[in-house]
This record gives structure tokens, C-alpha cells and sequence, in this order.
């Protein structure tokens, strides 16, 4: 009797560097890692890219995913889970985020509880923003002097 094929991340590696049918002529889909490796490359390139507080926001959240997504059977949710977050990666290690905005139609496509976790996401950063400027002893207002 055969095992029912599980989406492992040795599979879903596998089927996405299986050849094209049009025999090399377009880039082949993007290669996945598996989820242990990405995990620990986004910690690397949390360390080595961004700032402090940044780094410790960005390292809470990607954990908190990464341990919300473990149980995922769903080959589809997997892969999407997997992609974007590699993409995130390969952004954060080339500086390519600072100032980017989100893309509208894959916000159209979030559902209300990512719609609230990205709420929550803008929250933090602001806070720990003002909390910052308020350690600064200026009151928020970099760069003035005090007469």
C-alpha cells in the first residue's frame, strides 16, 4: 500500500524546480525553500539589514507566522505562504523595501484577519517609532532646537 503524498517541503521544493514546457524558453517558476531554511534566512537578514527595532519587531512577527503556519496541510496555502515570504526575503537583503508601498491587489485579496494583523503590524511600528523619538529627549521633534 502506498502513503498518501503529504505537501512536504521537500515535495513542494521539488515540483517548483520541475521544468517548463516550453522547453527553457521562459524563467522556470521561483524555487522554494524549504520552510526551516527561509525561516532562519529572514532571521539572518533581519540581523544583518535592518536596525535594531526593527530587527526585534520584524523576528517577533516572522516567528509568530512561521509557528502560526506550521500545521498547514494545504498545498496551495504552503506554497503561497512560502513564496511571499521568500519574496520579503529577497527584498530585505537587497534594500528594495524602504518606501514601498503594498501592492493594492494583494490587499483586495487579504481576508478580514489579515486585514487586522497588518492594523496591528502598523501599530507596533508606530509606537515603537514614537517611543523612540520620546527616548531621544526632544519630545518627537528631531532636528528643532529648543530656545
Amino acid at each position: 500500500m502506498i502513503a498518501p503524498l503529504r505537501p512536504t517541503a521537500r515535495r513542494l521544493a521539488a515540483a517548483a524546480l520541475t521544468p517548463s514546457k516550453d522547453h527553457g524558453m521562459t524563467p522556470g517558476p521561483l524555487a522554494l525553500l524549504p520552510p526551516i531554511y527561509l525561516y532562519r534566512r529572514l532571521l539572518r537578514a533581519h540581523r544583518k539589514h535592518l536596525p535594531r527595532e526593527m530587527r526585534l519587531l520584524g523576528d517577533e512577527y516572522v516567528k509568530a507566522e512561521f509557528r502560526a503556519h506550521r500545521s498547514v496541510d494545504n498545498p496551495a496555502h504552503l506554497i503561497g505562504f512560502l513564496t511571499e515570504w521568500q519574496l520579503y526575503a529577497q527584498k530585505i537583503e537587497g534594500n528594495s523595501w524602504v518606501g514601498e508601498k503594498l501592492d493594492k491587489g494583494k490587499v483586495e485579496k487579504m481576508s478580514d484577519e489579515q486585514i487586522g494583523q497588518l492594523y496591528e503590524l502598523m501599530q507596533a511600528i508606530q509606537k515603537r517609532g514614537t517611543e523612540g523619538d520620546l527616548e531621544d529627549g526632544d519630545g518627537g521633534e528631531s532636528g528643532q532646537k529648543s530656545q
